[in-house]
């Protein structure tokens, strides 16, 4: 069995206590009936209970990301600048604090708290069939979402290595992800898991 079985079968059925080293295990080792028995009695709940959950990996995370900063910019286009034309305050300037970068970082995180609050993905991530979950199996609270959009999503795009990790982390998770307990799924393979 592999360490990603093992952590699929803990997201699946986190109740399922495995015996470290106890009495059970040592008459499972002994002999190698018991070992078949007892790694097919492991595997077969999670087998009949759901499919194994499918996170979605680096590629896939990216192609959304993109969609999602598209979509961002398209809004920025449609509402903000013809705001700020009106108002003759420049479009242009390369201060960070400067009135367009505040509003344009309003827009991109407003666009990524509240898209994963009401509907667990941004619209990126519905095209590509992707879902943000607790990794606990809870619904995702305010707390959660503004400290894994806002505060995690500032890190990671300070850090750069923040989004690289994900492909190379078993749960396929950011570093806003780590912060905040998350990870994104396939959605249609993890319906009956996360509902």
């Amino acid at each position: 069995m592999t360490s990603n079985d093992s952590n699929e079968r803990e997201l699946a059925h986190p109740e399922l206590n495995q015996d470290e080293g106890g009495i059970e295990s040592a008459f499972v080792e002994a002999d190698p009936a018991r070992k078949e028995t007892a790694i097919l009695a492991e595997t077969l709940p999670i087998q009949k209970a759901s499919a194994p959950i499918r996170f979605a990996g680096f590629w896939m995370r990216f192609w959304a990301y993109l969609l999602d900063l598209a979509v961002v910019g398209s809004v920025d286009r449609i509402l903000i600048n013809p705001i700020f034309r009106a108002l003759d305050i420049p479009l242009h300037e390369s201060n960070l604090f400067a009135p367009i970068s505040i509003a344009t970082a309003i827009t991109f995180y407003a666009y990524f708290v509240l898209m994963t609050k009401f509907f667990g993905q941004t619209l990126g991530k519905m095209v590509f069939g992707l879902k943000v979950v607790d990794l606990k199996g809870e619904k995702l609270t305010w707390g959660t979402i503004l400290f894994r959009e806002w505060i995690g999503r500032f890190i990671s795009v300070s850090i750069f290595i923040g989004y690289v990790i994900v492909a190379f982390l078993p749960k396929k998770q950011g570093l806003h992800d780590l912060f905040a307990d998350t990870s994104v799924v396939h959605e249609r393979q993890n319906e009956q898991v996360y509902n």
